[in-house]
């Protein structure tokens, strides 16, 4: 243990149950004040925060020498590296694939080499916690925050694949965090812009959304992430799970059995934020179980939760003997993480960032993964003799869940590598009037006998469902052959037709597009299993 309970101030107890955020790629002014004056335990990286891995590992140093000067206790340096679509390291690194592409490949095996890869990457650039793997059911199409960021909708297959998973973190010495609970799978909301609800019955949410978590703390997970999420069923009076004694404490903690950290979502999310407020809902959410609380973003509404919870202290709200729980259990992993990080340095197993081998490990995952779905014309291989075009959706624009990444590669040219004489249309995941009338020209031409287009979300975007329509005219007029390849959300396919040929790739990663066009012109069979029923 990091020194005795005893001996730590208030501030420094306080310092270790909560996770801030900040911009830029150096250490700003105000996170020294706050690592200084408020003995702040825990960091949060986003994209915004890295750029190569030289940097991320200088930031990191930087990080931990500036608390070391006021701190005998280290960091804890959190990111989101899920994998896929939702990666906020891309560069110089082995980008994992995302957990749908993993379901759809379907080895626990696969899945524990993913996180065993992301994890001695993420240890090497002074990460400590991995806020992944996501045990969330996704048996809701119309989820859209969740999708293809879940290993799929089998709760026995996303118990499975996320202990492996979890287990190739921890062994490097990186904790895992399962989330969301107890399960975001089954919402039509997004809890980022509002509260959403899952109003199954008790015996269902232990049939189903309960599964992988229950598996997950069997396994030892250091954390398990909250979700903001009302389930009338575990608590009546509408608090979000995340503000519930009865789900944190009564359920997670007493039931479940859980002993590692429970940390929260971001309190930022308007689920939170313009509900009960950010300052309240740290104090609610640490009364009702929580040890770790996570303020992503804004300095005002960090500095609010902390006065809140240091307030509520020192008022005798919240007892200290309460806030030395979860200070200990902060403590203890930790300590535990420090031990398995030296263990795993001294094995020989331990590659450097890139490794050529991981990145070897990385491509046979998505070729395992690639999913043909239908193919009743027989349009498969391509033909190499034929005039291709292609339609590339790029992401131009930042959400929640989606981010704009620097990415050359792109299908068109991965498919002329191979010795297709291909055209290549780049258009926005939402397309352009401009953009639009460039397809339908293209269209007009006639002079294309095989026509791909991506798919990026293409059910939410009036632009792409437009083009779909206008394709597979002319695949039933046998004027072209036309191909529909989902490069993220596979639900798409209720677009098409049950003639349309349809392919589930699950992201547009480098390396899954390197997968993909070896599978499209014949030269890897199809391996990959639908994750969920379409």
């Amino acid at each position: 243990m990091y020194g005795e309970l005893s001996e730590l101030t208030l501030r420094q107890k306080l310092g270790q149950i909560f996770m801030f955020g900040f911009d830029g790629h150096h250490v700003p002014p105000h996170v020294q004040d706050l690592l200084r004056d408020y003995r702040l335990g825990n960091i949060i990286y986003f994209r915004r925060n890295v750029s190569h891995s030289e940097q991320i590992i200088a930031l990191s140093q930087e990080l931990q020498q500036q608390s070391a000067r006021w701190n005998s206790i280290p960091l804890s340096i959190a990111i989101d590296q899920e994998g896929g679509m939702v990666a906020r390291i891309d560069r110089d690194v082995t980008v994992m694939p995302g957990q749908m592409t993993l379901g759809a490949a379907g080895s626990a095996k696969y899945t524990y080499d993913a996180g065993k890869i992301s994890g001695m990457e993420l240890a090497q650039l002074g990460i400590t916690i991995n806020f992944a793997p996501v045990l969330d059911v996704n048996n809701n199409p119309l989820n859209p925050v969740i999708g293809i960021r879940s290993f799929g909708e089998q709760p026995e297959q996303v118990a499975e694949l996320g202990v492996s998973m979890i287990d190739g973190y921890q062994e490097m010495g990186v904790a895992a965090c399962a989330k969301h609970f107890p399960g975001h799978g089954d919402t039509t909301a997004d809890s980022h812009e509002e509260l959403p609800a899952v109003m199954h019955s008790l015996d269902r949410l232990h049939r189903i959304e309960l599964v992988p978590f229950k598996a997950a703390v069997a396994a030892g997970v250091e954390l398990i992430m909250t979700a903001h999420v009302q389930f009338p069923a575990l608590e009546p009076g509408g608090k979000p799970a995340t503000l519930s004694h009865r789900v944190l404490t009564e359920l997670l903690r007493e039931e479940l059995g859980f002993e590692g950290v429970i940390v929260t979502d971001c309190l930022e999310m308007k689920a939170i934020s313009e509900g009960v407020g950010v300052g309240e809902g740290a104090v609610e959410a640490f009364k009702a179980g929580a040890d770790l609380i996570l303020v992503s973003h804004r300095l005002d509404r960090q500095l609010e939760a902390y006065a809140a919870l240091e307030q509520a202290v020192l008022a005798g709200e919240i007892s200290e003997e309460r806030l030395n729980e979860s200070v200990k259990r902060m403590l203890s992993m930790k300590q535990r993480q420090q031990h398995k990080l030296q263990q795993a340095k001294a094995s020989s197993d331990f590659l450097p960032i890139g490794a050529a081998e991981s990145i070897e490990r990385c491509q046979r995952m998505m070729e395992q993964a690639v999913t043909l779905v239908q193919d009743q014309a027989e349009y498969l291989p391509l033909d190499r003799t034929e005039q291709t075009l292609v339609l590339w959706p790029e992401v131009r624009e930042s959400t929640q869940v989606d981010e704009v990444i620097e990415q050359e590669l792109t299908l068109g040219k991965q498919l002329n590598q191979l010795g297709l004489s291909t055209v290549e249309l780049v258009i926005g995941t939402e397309p352009t009037q401009e953009e639009l009338e460039q397809v339908e020209h293209m269209l007009k031409q006639e002079r294309f006998g095989q026509i791909v287009m991506g798919m990026y979300n293409a059910s939410s975007s009036s632009g792409q469902v437009h083009i779909v329509q206008l394709l597979s005219k002319l695949s039933e007029q046998q004027k072209a052959k036309v191909i529909f390849i989902s490069l993220r959300n596979p639900y798409d396919r209720s677009l098409l037709s049950s003639s349309d040929t349809y392919i589930c790739a699950y992201e547009n990663r480098p390396q899954m597009l390197q997968a993909l066009s070896l599978a499209l012109v014949g030269s890897i069979p199809f391996q990959g299993k639908l994750p969920v029923q379409l």
